[in-house]
């Protein structure tokens, strides 16, 4: 599978990437069925088969429960070359999502990231945010926070993980890459997707197949036709449906 830049983080990632939620969580979800967890040797197996189909870059954050823990396990055997992309902001405990923005917990959950992914510097850490994301932007110091950590080398690029057309179009002005969710039933971060890719940002999209409520052979055509798009981020645990969704990324991109 080919690549192509994340903007301009000199970082390379392919049109399809992994969503690692599935790996680590399936308490409080918002996909159409229930599923298990699978065990180390499962996600081991899984990770693998993803490489081999062409996957080059792996999304999870703190709040997916066991993800970041079980990539760093495959990342400290594996020789693959992979982007790995986490988050800061929301945290999963007890059944329930909390949401902390202050410089401490920033600066700890990046700590805690270096050390469950086993890396010496994060590829690229994203604010995780909930509906008001807007405030979250303007009167916490995450951004702030999160600047002073990749000035001093522990992150290559920074971005945002949000809500809002409103929030994403604040983080044009300091991020380096922006995830939004985007589909046939949600387009309204068109014009945001846009501007980022005229100022040299990297897009991703998440919730591309609308958490599993959308067709891939229209969902992923949909997402990776859009102007600006890098990448559409997919989760799943079914290395069939991966293949199947690689391929009608391919048929995309060959006729688009």
């Amino acid at each position: 599978m080919p690549t192509r830049p994340l903007g301009k983080t000199g970082l390379n990632v392919g049109p399809i990437g992994f969503g690692a939620f599935k790996i680590g969580r399936n308490t409080k979800i918002k996909y159409p069925s229930a599923y298990d967890l699978p065990d180390e040797i499962d996600v081991a197996r899984l990770l693998d088969g993803l490489v081999e189909l062409g996957i080059c870059h792996f999304d999870t954050a703190p709040a997916y429960g066991l993800s970041e823990e079980r990539v760093g396990a495959w990342l400290a055997q594996s020789s693959a070359s992979v982007v790995v992309s986490t988050k800061v902001g929301e945290l999963f405990a007890n059944g329930e999502s909390r949401y902390v923005f202050d410089e401490l917990s920033v600066r700890t959950s990046v700590a805690n990231s270096l050390r469950l992914l086993r890396r010496d510097v994060l590829d690229i850490v994203l604010i995780h945010t909930p509906a008001d994301d807007v405030r979250v932007l303007t009167e916490t110091p995450v951004v702030e926070t999160l600047r002073s950590l990749q000035e001093a080398g522990d992150i290559r690029a920074i971005g945002l993980s949000g809500k809002t057309p409103a929030a994403a179009t604040l983080a044009l002005d300091w991020a380096d890459v922006l995830m939004v969710e985007f589909h046939a039933e949600d387009s309204s971060h068109a014009k945001v997707i846009q501007q980022a890719a005229e100022r040299g940002l990297g897009v991703l999209v998440k919730k591309g197949l609308a958490a599993g409520h959308l067709p891939a052979e229209e969902a992923i055509p949909f997402v990776l036709g859009q102007p600006g798009v890098t990448s559409l981020v997919v989760g799943g645990l079914n290395l069939e449906h991966m293949a199947d969704n690689l391929k009608i990324a391919r048929r995309c991109l060959a006729t688009g």
